[in-house]
């Protein structure tokens, strides 16, 4: 059966997202800043980028593809992502809100889960077939993944800098069984895997 995982970056006080997450800024204030380890050191850490996408399918929480917020998303709107996600594989996404699949060019297709974290892990795992899937963010649909022991890997991007409140990743988490298995990195990121056994 493919494995579960999960990429995350993380503050140093253990933030994936700043405070005051909006529509202009979706990561909230400093927290595009979290991220400059992919885009200013891109070769030093190509193979965590690459292990990152290297999924069969995906999940995301519904403020990753439409933005903070409760409320259903303009009918129009299409992820953050352009017209060519960097996924190239489907996406389940947890959502209240009932919509038809979205295919985007380059291979990714949105699909709108509505019933729940294991339906959307029923649906990834069938959609990726021998490959692992991969929830990518934000921190509440990891944080359910982790409460509910149904993830195998973790693999936290640390950057060294303190965004001081946003959205914590392990808030409300109960005591998990992390066990490291690598640490690597260069000036902009520390990057831990940890393998949570069952």
């Amino acid at each position: 059966m493919s494995r579960v995982t999960c990429d995350l970056t993380i503050s140093l006080d253990g933030f994936v997202a700043g405070p005051n997450q909006r529509m202009s800024e979706p990561l909230g204030d400093g927290g595009e800043l979290l991220h400059r380890w992919m885009f200013e050191e891109a070769e030093a850490n190509a193979a965590q980028v690459e292990e990152i996408l290297a999924a069969g399918a995906f999940i995301m929480g519904r403020n990753m593809f439409a933005g903070p917020g409760p409320d259903m998303w303009d009918e129009e709107w299409r992820g953050w992502w352009g017209e060519e996600p960097p996924y190239h594989a489907p996406v389940f996404v947890l959502t209240h809100h009932q919509h038809e699949p979205l295919e985007m060019q380059g291979g990714t297709t949105f699909h709108f889960v509505t019933d729940g974290i294991e339906s959307a892990l029923a649906q990834a795992r069938e959609a990726a077939g021998s490959k692992d899937v991969a929830i990518a963010g934000g921190a509440q649909a990891a944080r359910q993944y982790l409460d509910a022991g149904l993830m195998d890997e973790l693999r936290l991007h640390i950057s060294p800098m303190i965004l001081g409140g946003g959205e914590r990743l392990l808030d409300g988490v109960g005591n998990l069984k992390l066990e490291p298995t690598e640490v690597t990195g260069t000036k902009l990121v520390t990057h831990v895997r940890y393998r949570l056994p069952h």
